[in-house]
C-alpha cells in the first residue's frame, strides 16, 4: 500500500495514469448527466406544490453538493501537501479552485432562478444564500492569492493556509438551514429517517449528482496534467514523454 502511494505522488506515474482515467470518467459523466436529465424532465412527475419549476433541483442540488465537496477536496489536498511537503497535492489543490468556484456559480444562479417564482426575489440575505456566497469568494481569494505570488512555492503554502481557514465554512453551509431560520427549505435527502422526496425523483437527482461527481474527476485529472507539466517542465521527463530529448 505504502508502494502504491509513493507512486501516486509522483509526478510522472500521476501524469500517465490521470491520461487513462480521465476519459473514462468523461464518458461515465456524459451518460450519467444526459441520462438522469432526460428522467429529470421527463420521467419524474410535477411537484404537487411546484409543479415543473422543481425540475431545476436536477442542476442546482448536485452543484450545490459539489460545491461543498470540491472544497473539502481541495482543503485536503492543500493539508496533505502542507504538511508532507507534497508538491502533487498543491497541484491538485490549485487545480480544484476553479471547478468549485465554477460550481458554486452555477449553485447560486440557478438557485436565483428558481427563488424568483417561488420566494418573489432573485435574492434573499438567508443564512444558505449568504453562506454559499461565501464559499465563492473563498474559491476567488485562493485562487487570486494564488496568482498573485510569482514563487511556486510561496503560493502553494499561503494558499493552502486560507483553503484550511476556509473549511470552517463548509459545515456552516450544510447545518445553516438547521441552525437558523432559514427561507431555505431544510434537508430533504440527507436526513437520518426516509427522505422526504419520491423516489421517481430521487433516483434521477442522485444519478445526476454521481454524474457531476464523474465530470469533476474527468476534468480534474485533465487540469491536474496541466498543472504538472506546467510545475515539472524543466524536468528531465517531461522533455523524454514529449519527445524533446
Amino acid at each position: 500500500m505504502r508502494k502504491f502511494w509513493h507512486e501516486l505522488a509522483s509526478p510522472p506515474h500521476f501524469y500517465r495514469l490521470a491520461g487513462r482515467l480521465s476519459p473514462w470518467f468523461g464518458w461515465v459523466a456524459a451518460v450519467l448527466i444526459v441520462g438522469s436529465g432526460w428522467a429529470g424532465l421527463f420521467w419524474a412527475p410535477p411537484d404537487y406544490q411546484q409543479g415543473d419549476a422543481f425540475r431545476i433541483i436536477y442542476v442546482h442540488v448536485p452543484s450545490a453538493w459539489m460545491s461543498l465537496f470540491v472544497y473539502v477536496v481541495m482543503a485536503t489536498a492543500a493539508a496533505i501537501g502542507l504538511i508532507w511537503r507534497i508538491k502533487l497535492a498543491h497541484a491538485v489543490a490549485a487545480s480544484c479552485a476553479p471547478l468549485g468556484a465554477s460550481f458554486t456559480f452555477l449553485a447560486l444562479a440557478t438557485g436565483s432562478i428558481w427563488g424568483k417564482p417561488m420566494w418573489g426575489t432573485w435574492w434573499e440575505w438567508d443564512a444558505r444564500l449568504t453562506s454559499e456566497l461565501i464559499l465563492l469568494f473563498l474559491y476567488a481569494g485562493y485562487m487570486a492569492l494564488r496568482g498573485s505570488i510569482d514563487d511556486t512555492a510561496r503560493a502553494d503554502r499561503a494558499s493552502a493556509v486560507l483553503a484550511l481557514v476556509g473549511v470552517v465554512n463548509v459545515p456552516i453551509i450544510h447545518y445553516s438551514v438547521i441552525w437558523w431560520s432559514s427561507l431555505h427549505q431544510g434537508p430533504t435527502v440527507t436526513k437520518l429517517d426516509a427522505p422526504s422526496i419520491a423516489v421517481s425523483m430521487l433516483v434521477p437527482l442522485l444519478t445526476m449528482s454521481f454524474g457531476f461527481m464523474c465530470y469533476f474527476a474527468a476534468v480534474l485529472l485533465a487540469r491536474v496534467r496541466g498543472e504538472v507539466l506546467e510545475r515539472e517542465r524543466n524536468a528531465r521527463w517531461v522533455r523524454q514523454y514529449s519527445g524533446l530529448s
